[in-house]
């Protein structure tokens, strides 16, 4: 680890740029308030990392042709909202079949590690079809206030619409980030979305995220065409066994339709005594 991620001294959150994160060197970034995450305040929000790992994976070794169909994430534990190293390498190459994998690194130590399946383009417009539901436009659907469920910069930064008919454990919803991933750089639509996928476990809670503690400790993101820029829709929903586990369910959308699916596995506990 370089001396720019590893300091003894507190890290301050930049409050002033309008981006998720500053780019500080070849896969280093700085994040800002902006991905600030729901149960602590000194935490990085898993969706942004999300997207980082997934424009790193981009910027790695890319080829014409080549799309994203699948990206993967294991959160090895708590995110600090510090200085962070992206490595990228490619585990499984191939021409037409790859397979690549990233790791956010903090203070020397990995916390998220991604495994992303990159396919070749192919011509498969004569059997094309699909047979997930579309769900009503944005403009159709109701504001909706994040910030009054769940506290931290990330969600502050949001902005939803939601089905009026929405309940607990079952909605669907558009997001749209008010800032960008990284701070004077474009990133692909493919980053956009998954930058945000890690939404969903927030947005059909079950249960008050004041009394119980739900988080996911992966998310999984499978595409079946390559996303365009602008809202992204979540036809969410949140199961929970008896036992501590539960499992968010996503079909993710842009403004042409569905567009792939998410999963999320949880923890499910009671929060403890303050």
């Amino acid at each position: 680890m370089t001396s720019d991620t590893r300091d003894s001294t507190a890290f301050a959150l930049d409050g002033d740029t309008p981006a998720f994160y500053r780019r500080l060197g070849p896969g280093l970034y700085a994040p800002t308030v902006h991905v600030q995450g729901a149960w602590r305040d000194d935490e990085q929000h898993m969706a942004p990392v999300s997207g980082i790992l997934a424009h790193e994976i981009d910027l790695h070794e890319p080829r014409e042709g080549m799309q994203l169909a699948r990206i993967s994430f294991d959160i090895l534990g708590m995110i600090p909202a510090r200085p962070s190293r992206v490595e990228v390498r490619t585990t499984r190459p191939g021409r037409t079949i790859e397979l690549v994998e990233a790791t956010l690194v903090v203070d020397d130590r990995p916390v998220v590690r991604a495994h992303a399946w990159r396919l070749a383009a192919h011509d498969s417009e004569p059997v094309a079809g699909v047979e997930l539901e579309a769900i009503p436009a944005p403009d159709v659907m109701q504001p909706w206030t994040g910030a009054d469920t769940w506290e931290g910069g990330y969600i502050e930064g949001l902005e939803f619409r939601v089905d009026p008919e929405r309940r607990p454990g079952r909605t669907r919803a558009w997001i749209r980030a008010l800032n960008p991933l990284l701070d004077g750089e474009t990133c692909s639509p493919t980053a956009d979305l998954v930058r945000l996928a890690d939404t969903a476990n927030g947005i059909a809670v079950r249960v008050s995220p004041r009394e119980w503690m739900f988080p996911n400790v992966d998310l999984s993101v499978h595409l079946f065409r390559e996303p365009v820029r602008g809202w992204i829709g979540f036809d969410t929903r949140v199961t929970m066994g008896p036992t501590g586990l539960g499992l968010t369910s996503t079909t993710l959308h842009d403004e042409r339709g569905p567009v792939g699916r998410a999963e999320q596995i949880l923890t499910v506990r009671r929060l403890p005594p303050s």
